[in-house]
């Protein structure tokens, strides 16, 4: 018999390619969407770039292909709590895949409404989650998509363990070693809420002895994998707007198109990136290896490489022939940073990353030239502020922007 997955926010970027790539591998594979993101590409009145088709012609195609089929239930995790513990307790799933939760950090500053909007349906959705599993009364194991952001993006000096840090405590001239989770630092009201997370997780695996894995991820890149590619009915999302697109699909893209590549600030910063083949795989080993009966929450950093974000754009510029322009950061963060991560549990179980390389730049790059007809310019640049008082900036410099003082938005 088949071990059964639930996946919550299965119709999302990373949780479509997630739920194909575990029914390929064998997996009873069950989605839980209320079509959210679809919800807000209307609110945005923006779409992905690719043609993203009704969940049910993507299931039956699926079917049609593979011979395998994954049930999809549309609720809200956040909302119908009683719905998901009656699923809970019918299917008794291995596993609950949660990414169930709004993924965006710009959208998630974009005004109070957005704000508490994320704050009440990540925290709502995650804590649903956590009291349906104790309430089932099953050992059932939580893997949870978080982000490497809740370490925040200042320059820490060491190398980022995997959530987990040791620390030596003066008490009364002795010093005590201890562990302790690594001081968060969250960047947006979207990171705090994965901050907030982690919080949860750590009570309820003290107090209800839940298995928890909380995987922080980097920026994903890339579009499709095996599984999407196998018909452009199963295609995945691509984002390109300023509060959805990430940053390297958004310069391949603009690339494509012509539009100068959007570096804010000076460019300085440095992200963990991940390709989205590189996630899916990450999720099927975190399912395959669930913390012990009394083990504390697992944390893996799934993130496979940092980088630069003007480097970047200058490997775009002289792959495609971009040119480059930068814009005054929306964000409330320095202008430049290091980051270093540790990533040992992952390559200890086996994943062989993949890294930036030309081959897969090309293909996103093809990717967003094949659909470039359904992009809206206008949606391009962010416009999401961290403050009220950063330049919403729609021009562009050819020198790199430093800020000096707060200007007034225009």
């Amino acid at each position: 018999m088949k071990k059964k997955v639930i996946v919550l926010g299965g119709d999302g970027f990373c949780g479509w390619p997630t739920s194909l790539y575990l029914s390929r591998s064998g997996y009873d594979v069950t989605i839980v969407d209320n079509l959210s993101r679809r919800k807000i590409d209307v609110e945005l009145e923006c779409e992905s770039l690719t043609p993203i088709r009704p969940m049910s012609s993507r299931l039956a195609k699926w079917r049609e292909l593979t011979g395998e089929d994954i049930r999809f239930f549309n609720f809200d995790v956040a909302r119908h709590y009683h719905r998901l513990l009656t699923l809970i307790k019918e299917l008794e799933p291995m596993a609950i895949v949660h990414f169930a939760e709004q993924r965006a950090a710009p959208y998630s500053m974009k005004s109070s409404y957005h704000k508490r909007y994320t704050v009440d349906n990540n925290l709502n959705a995650t804590h649903n989650v956590l009291c349906a599993i104790v309430e089932s009364g099953l050992d059932v194991h939580l893997i949870h998509l978080g982000t490497t952001g809740v370490y925040g993006y200042g320059t820490a000096g060491i190398q980022i363990p995997e959530g987990y840090l040791k620390v030596k405590v003066d008490a009364g001239g002795t010093d005590e070693e201890m562990k302790i989770m690594y001081p968060p630092h969250p960047g947006s009201i979207y990171h705090m809420t994965k901050t907030q997370d982690a919080l949860s997780f750590l009570y309820y695996n003290r107090n209800d002895g839940l298995r928890i894995t909380d995987l922080h991820q980097g920026i994903v890149w890339g579009t499709n994998t095996n599984e999407t590619m196998l018909d452009e009915i199963l295609i995945n999302r691509f984002d390109y707007d300023g509060d959805y697109g990430t940053v390297l699909n958004r310069f391949l893209m603009q690339a494509a198109i012509g539009h100068p590549l959007t570096v804010h600030g000076t460019g300085g910063q440095t992200r963990a990136f991940i390709n989205i083949q590189d996630t899916v795989k990450c999720i099927r080993i975190a399912v395959e290896n669930p913390p012990e009966h009394g083990e504390p929450v697992k944390i893996f950093n799934q993130t496979t490489e940092c980088h630069n974000i003007l480097e970047l754009a200058k490997q775009i510029k002289k792959l495609c022939g971009a040119e480059i322009k930068y814009y005054v950061n929306p964000r409330n963060e320095d202008e430049k940073n290091d980051l270093n991560f540790c990533n040992d549990n992952f390559m200890k179980l086996g994943l062989n990353p993949i890294t930036l390389n030309e081959g897969l730049m090309n293909e996103i790059h093809d990717i967003a030239k094949k659909y470039q007809n359904r992009c809206d310019i206008s949606k391009i640049i962010c416009t999401s502020r961290w403050r009220s008082d950063l330049l919403i900036d729609t021009k562009g410099s050819t020198r790199p922007v430093i800020k000096t003082s707060f200007e007034k938005a225009v």
